[in-house]
Formats: structure tokens, sequence, C-alpha cells
């Protein structure tokens, strides 16, 4: 698959918009409701999770476990994506990608949407706890305090690495996955979780590229609206070599096979071409190209590791 193909995941990516803010507005309270959590996001978390939990089980987890960990991912992510449009509500109306969002356009009441999304956490602690165990809830609680805490309220609009130590919060759901199972924690999560933390900052400085007006716009300081684009493009092309790195990484300390370890050479090589490529022609649409394989470099590699394990363990 060529870099700048369609996203193996369609609805991350839409012709006006993009995973990460919507123009469309909802028209309806409920649609509403749904926008605040973000499920575009959510999904890419939950793509991360069920195959952390095949690695984790030596198989296919339980139905019901499997359930379970991403009914309670789902409500943790999606309380801690309304928190950040709570928050946000002053810059999402200065930023044409996100104008359409619920609490700019008034079709629900900031406190509405405050209460919501406290509710969605007490819940999603509530059902991983009882469904799971208490480290998958902790866990998933800790990513969306730090989510909110240090990257909303903080980093996001002080520091031009506000998505490099933020989106840590985006790596946890593989922790939450093999917890869930393991009830404990081991090398082969915490490289995967190291794996996320890398793809996070070239995942999103390809789309900030595209936005960087709208950025600018809000005074929100991504990387590349602060620095010159070939400065930004080298940084994103050195957290893909070591993205690929701890993909490969993995292969030992996980006990993977040629499935895995092929797919991750061949789309980390494709992975790190694209960034070669975004530097000698550093365009918006050659930013979103590189987003977009992101998108698919995530989906495929993880669907290879759940492949590898089902191969040779079996169901």
């Amino acid at each position: 698959m060529a870099v700048g193909s369609r996203p193996l995941v369609p609805s991350r990516l839409t012709p006006g918009g993009i995973a990460h803010g919507s123009r469309r507005a909802p028209t309806s309270v409920i649609g509403a409701y749904v926008a605040l959590t973000k499920p575009r996001i959510i999904e890419l978390l939950l793509i991360t999770t069920v195959p952390t939990m095949v690695l984790a089980e030596s198989g296919w987890p339980a139905w019901s476990l499997v359930a379970v960990t991403l009914l309670g991912g789902t409500l943790a992510a999606g309380g801690a994506n309304a928190v950040n449009m709570y928050v946000d509500r002053d810059i999402d109306a200065l930023m044409e990608r996100t104008q359409g969002r619920p609490l700019v356009t008034g079709i629900i009441p900031p406190r509405n949407a405050l209460v919501f999304a406290i509710a969605l956490q007490i819940l999603a602690f509530a059902v991983l706890w009882a469904g799971a165990n208490l480290l998958s809830a902790v866990l998933a609680f800790g990513a969306a305090a730090f989510y909110v805490g240090v990257y909303t309220l903080w980093l996001k609009r002080t520091s031009r690495q506000n998505i490099v130590i933020g989106g840590a919060a985006g790596a946890v759901p593989v922790l939450v996955g093999w917890a869930a199972v393991q009830d404990s924690l081991s090398w082969a999560p915490i490289v995967l979780f190291v794996a996320m933390f890398l793809w996070t900052p070239p995942h999103f400085w390809a789309l900030a590229v595209k936005y960087a007006d709208d950025y600018r716009a809000a005074d929100v300081p991504m990387l590349p609206t602060v620095v010159p684009i070939e400065s930004a493009v080298r940084q994103m092309f050195w957290y893909t070599v070591a993205l690929v790195i701890s993909t490969l990484v993995l292969v030992p300390v996980a006990g993977l096979g040629w499935i895995y370890g092929v797919t991750a050479v061949v789309l980390g090589a494709m992975f790190i071409g694209g960034t070669v490529a975004l530097r000698r022609h550093p365009t918006p649409a050659n930013s979103m190209r590189l987003f977009g394989f992101s998108i698919t470099y995530v989906t495929v590699l993880f669907g290879a590791m759940t492949l590898d394990v089902l191969v040779r363990y079996g169901w």
C-alpha cells in the first residue's frame, strides 16, 4: 500500500474534516452528546486495545472480557474527550476545523457537557473494576486525568511539546488491555506503550501542517506552527525512526513471529519514507497523506500482531 493510499480506517478521514475535529455540526442533541466523546479518536484507541489483549492471553480472550474492556475504555476516553471540549470551547470557536463542535454551536450547555463527562468517567471506572480488575480501571482513569490535567489544561496552550508529553495518554489503552487480561504489567505492554507514545508526534504534527493557520488563530503552539516546517518534519522523521525500532524490539520481548516482524519492517520503511517525502515536499497535501498513512500503519501493525498470535497459539 502506498503512503498516499486511503487509510484502512475510513471513518478517520472525511472529505471536509479530520478525526480530531469536524466542520459538520451535529443536528440533534443525542448526536451532539456522541460528538462530545470524539468517537473517531476512540475508534483508533480501541484498535490497539484488543490486539494487546490477544497478545496478553496468547490467544483470543473471553468475549465477555473483551466487551467489558472495550466498553470501559470507550467510556473513559469519551469522558476525557468531553472534558477537553469543555475546556477548549473558547479556542474551538476560533478554529475553522472545530467550529461545528457542540459547545461552540450551543446545542449543549457547557455545564451539561461537564456533568456528562464526569458521569462517563465514574461509569468507566465502575465497569472496568467490576468487569475486569482494579488495575485496568486505575490505568484508564489515570490516562483520562493525564489527558485533561497535563495536556488540555497545561501543555496544549503553553508548550510546543504539548502533543509529545500529553500524547502519552493515548498510549495507555495498550496498558489497559494487557492489565484487563493479566491483572499486571510486564515488558511487552511497556514496549507497546513506548511505540504508541512515539507514533503520536508524527501523526499529530502531520495534521498540524495542514491546519497550521487554525492553530495560529487559536494561539496553540503546535510544533509546525512555531518552527520552520523543515525543522518540524525533521523531528517527525526521528520520532518515526524511533517508533520503528520500538516495534521491532517487541519481537523478542513478546515472542512474536515472522508475520508481525515482516509487517513491522515493511510498514516502518513506508512510514519513514513518507516523512522523507514530506521533508522534500512539505505541502499540506503531502502532510495529509502521511497523516492518513499513520492511521493505516497502526491498524495494520496491530492487526498483524493479532494474526501472528492466533496463527501460532490458536483461538
